[in-house]
């Protein structure tokens, strides 16, 4: 006989909202709104709710990595991971799976951990769902044969494609040249032979002693009840024994360095580069935190010592940035230059190598210290401030060793003294801890210290967590349409102006700002497609007021990361994310930037300089070979018009081409605020922000007033073409078809979702054969791109591939574009899509920055989101046979343009 005992606690396990308490599991401990627990088994699980995003995330972290292979088994970890998403007998498709119900999932891999990760609009089923399926891919999954001979050219594809990659090759060499003994000098992918060779019982032993409740941590974060992730926690994983197979204690350390080491790496294709990379603690080592902020010192713009010396100085290099990382045992810091156009390579490297390991001649100031801390500080608060942003993080320190690291190194960062920089710049940065790409000799040896194990439990000991706002509930917020309809504050200021600004609560008090300027006319802009390009990439560079380093450390006090975009010769795009109180400020600086830049020379000719770079790097890539080729096919603009593609040989010289005067004078002319939008999304004071805006913004009027510039179908045949892109192992294939319909076209819904169906997703048609079946490409798939004022919808086809695979995968794509058109969709296929789209759709809204890129929109073209929930409405009433009618309707293969680039010989 069943007891009312009974019977109640049977009904709070099948509902799933069990609590901790009355399953046993208590919390071992809480920083800044982030709860550990500890499953028997030994799973830990980490919970961190925020209600102010309707979005939730889940990151599941494995402690195995490439640095845990032995011997012939390098890239195991990275193809494991490929492995898992093969399925299990109970989920055989989960990328099926993912895509019917709106989950954006992946995988990566890395030196210390592998991570699964899945981010989805907050649905209690979906999660149950999800958290089901991490607990049976475990243990259950497939790990086959089969499976193993499909995505062995997915791997490889995807191994050739970082080998197209001047830089990433580069700095793996030099990762090799670092280590002697340590996996962190192997690449993650693996070697070609290690891969190609895996013996599958070896990769399935490596899965069953890695992939245990013991060595894994659970993170969710975002929306969601924790009393009811924990019972259905409890119920997926509870259930899995744990692990009896000890797992093998790492202890591998190299020796301090005893030399500088060098190497080159000759490829066709990119830019040159000189790299100076230095041993570096673990993550968990008192001293990193100095490793952050050296980074910041040395490479950051504008006032790191490398972008004063490199870029603005001598005009040896374009650019310069840092690559470190934190990782368990002692890690690496690089320091990378990209050569300008004509500068001498020895003189680069001499100057890089003298500005890094300069400090005890010129050593840090108290002006440098306090720069480098606001602005790590400041990203640090702007990724605690995302629940996406958080769960990623924590599975980085998680695999240092211990979780709470994110927020001990923030504590290390803010308390780090002058003293112990000036410390740590001169025991690291020497000529001993160095590995260049030449080779100096030394009259006196000089070492870095020792590597040391980490007794990363006594470095925790003195470990007290910080109060904090995240503590707080965040209200939740409704983002359906109507609701960002009825809560978004809309006007005009006296110029024309449009404002649009949702405030609502966020966690961190954050919010998402963006500004667009449509600028000129055919004629104003005719010849300049260039000029608005350095124009627009100058405006961040100072203002008449302040200095570039004066604004940056004004947007730095403000908070302020920012980004600024010409995504045509017509339009600029600045956002920026910030807090609550620096709203108004923030707007201030943007303000003063668009309307009194400092437009300076010197600035013009690094931006210049950056500009021929990148153009001159996708010469030999066959993306950028392929983009280019097929922009000129559709091309039917005379030269100058803004609308023009133009070639490479063109963009290099109209970019020589341009003067300071010209950049002044389109700047004085074109830009004003009478068809410029402002959008605001989070937590601000939106009366305060409209009245800020009409004080510095109202008043702002271009010379010569913009006029639209409309662009039309070229009414070009289909074509294919084949270019050689010589010594690249990756290829890229690239087609559209140009049809002439605006996003209120009466076919929009159902061409929408036929196009969802046949390569939109992770489970339509084209990914399904190409890369789960047939393994010919890491990346394939289908695009649909409306525009809401001209009759120019574009159909996009795209792969990356092996160039010995161009044969197989054509025959692949052409049979199931022709399948589909003879067979069409199934009722049960546009059924899932239906679902799986609409999430996606609802999933976007809930994302604060593309929400405000949404508003921003509206603004210009005067809609609200109702226009939104009207295209949710017509893609939840389609029927199959309006799908499959717009299919036949439009998609023809032969109509469109397709470009393959890559090495064929």
């Amino acid at each position: 006989m069943t007891s009312i005992r009974d019977l109640c606690l049977a009904l709070l396990l099948s509902s799933g909202i069990l609590t901790a308490q009355a399953h046993g599991l208590k919390p071992v401990t809480t920083v800044e709104g982030i709860t550990e627990y500890r499953l028997p088994n030994g799973l830990q699980l980490l919970l961190a709710p925020d209600d102010s995003k309707p979005s939730t995330t889940v990151n599941m972290t494995y402690r195995v990595g490439s640095k845990h292979e032995n011997y012939g088994e390098t890239g195991m970890a990275h193809l494991l991971e490929h492995l898992i998403f093969k399925g299990s007998p109970k989920t055989p498709d989960p990328w099926g799976e993912f895509s019917r119900r709106g989950l954006q999932a992946n995988g990566s891999t890395w030196f210390d951990r592998t991570n699964y990760f899945a981010a989805f609009a907050a649905n209690d089923e979906n999660l149950k769902w999800y958290l089901q399926w991490q607990a049976d891919a475990m243990v259950n999954s497939f790990i086959a044969r089969r499976h193993l001979d499909t995505e062995m050219t997915v791997v490889r594809n995807e191994m050739e494609k970082g080998e197209n990659d001047a830089e990433s090759v580069t700095t793996q060499r030099v990762l090799a040249a670092m280590y002697q003994w340590h996996n962190y000098g192997k690449d993650t992918i693996g070697a070609r032979a290690d891969v190609e060779n895996v013996d599958i019982k070896r990769l399935q032993s490596f899965y069953r002693l890695y992939y245990q409740p013991d060595n894994a941590t659970l993170t969710v974060t975002g929306k969601f009840k924790p009393e009811q992730v924990l019972g259905w926690v409890e119920q997926s994983f509870g259930k899995l024994p744990k692990s009896r197979q000890p797992r093998p204690r790492q202890y591998t350390l190299d020796p301090s360095q005893d030399g500088e080491r060098m190497l080159t790496v000759r490829r066709v294709g990119g830019n040159p580069l000189a790299i100076a990379a230095y041993h570096v603690p673990p993550g968990g080592h008192p001293d990193y935190a100095a490793i952050e902020l050296l980074s910041l010192i040395l490479s950051e713009a504008p006032s790191g010592r490398l972008h004063k010396r490199l870029v603005e100085e001598s005009k040896l290099a374009t650019s310069v940035h840092n690559f470190g990382l934190a990782l368990a045992e002692p890690g690496f810091s690089m320091l990378i230059a990209e050569a300008a156009p004509g500068a001498s390579q020895d003189e680069l490297n001499r100057q890089l190598v003298a500005v890094v390991e300069g400090f005890a001649a010129l050593p840090i100031t108290a002006e440098e210290l306090r720069r480098a801390q606001t602005r790590w500080l400041n990203r640090w608060d702007h990724s605690f401030a995302s629940p996406e942003e958080v769960g990623v993080t924590l599975s980085e320190t998680i695999a240092q060793g211990d979780w709470r690291l994110f927020f001990l190194l923030r504590d290390r960062v803010k308390a780090l003294t002058l003293e112990d920089l000036q410390r740590v710049a001169e025991e690291r940065f020497l000529a001993a801890n160095r590995t260049q790409a030449q080779y100096i000799p030394t009259a006196k040896v000089q070492r870095a210290p020792a590597p040391a194990a980490l007794d990363l439990a006594a470095q925790m000991q003195g470990f007290k967590p910080q109060a904090t706002t995240a503590d707080a509930a965040v209200p939740a917020f409704n983002a359906t349409p109507a609701h960002i309809d009825a809560q978004t504050r809309s006007n005009q200021l006296a110029n024309g102006m449009r404002l649009a600004l949702l405030a609502k609560p966020s966690r961190g008090q954050a919010f998402q700002a963006v500004i667009t300027l449509r600028l000129g006319s055919e004629q104003a802009l005719f010849g300049k497609q260039s000029v608005a390009q350095l124009s627009a990439a100058m405006l961040s560079k100072g203002t008449e007021q302040l200095d570039r380093e004066a604004l940056r450390d004004a947007l730095d006090a403000a908070r302020v990361e920012l980004a600024v975009a010409a995504p045509g010769a017509d339009r600029v795009t600045v956002s920026w994310s910030s807090k609550r109180e620096h709203a108004v400020r923030s707007l201030a600086l943007v303000a003063d930037m668009l309307r009194r830049p400092r437009l300076e020379a010197s600035v013009l000719e690094e931006v210049r300089s950056q500009a021929l770079a990148a153009v001159q790097a996708q010469r030999d890539d066959p993306q950028g070979v392929a983009g280019r080729a097929l922009a000129a096919a559709l091309d039917h603009y005379p030269a100058g018009d803004p609308r023009h593609a133009r070639s490479f040989d063109e963009e290099l010289a109209d970019l020589k081409a341009v003067t300071l005067a010209d950049v002044r004078a389109l700047h004085a002319s074109l830009y004003g605020g009478q068809q410029a939008n402002l959008a605001m999304v989070g937590d601000f004071d939106a009366g305060a922000v409209a009245a800020a805006a009409a004080q510095l913004l109202g008043d702002w009027h271009s010379v010569d007033p913009s006029q639209y510039i409309a662009q039309s179908v070229a009414g070009r045949p289909g074509s294919l073409q084949l270019l050689a892109t010589p010594d690249k192992p990756n290829a890229t294939l690239l087609g559209k078809l140009q049809l002439p319909m605006t996003d209120e076209h009466a076919d929009r819904p159902a061409l929408t979702m036929a196009n969802y169906l046949l390569g939109g997703s992770s489970s339509s048609r084209l990914w399904v054969r190409v890369r789960e079946q047939e393994g010919l490409s890491y990346g394939v798939g289908s695009e649909l791109r409306f525009d809401a004022r001209d009759p120019l919808a574009e159909l996009w086809i795209y792969a990356i591939f092996a160039p010995e695979n161009r044969a197989k995968l054509e025959k692949a794509l052409r049979e199931e574009v022709a399948r589909a058109l003879k067979d069409g969709f199934s009722p049960r296929e546009v059924k899932q899509a239906k679902q799986a789209l609409l999430n996606d759709r609802r999933l976007a809204l809930a994302q604060d920055e593309q929400l405000g890129a949404q508003l921003a929109s509206n603004a210009e073209l005067g809609r609200t989101m109702a226009k939104i929930q009207s295209l949710d409405d017509a893609l939840d009433k389609l029927s199959p046979e309006q799908v499959n009618a717009a299919l036949r309707r439009y998609f023809s293969l032969p109509n469109f343009t397709l470009i393959f680039a890559g090495d064929f010989k």
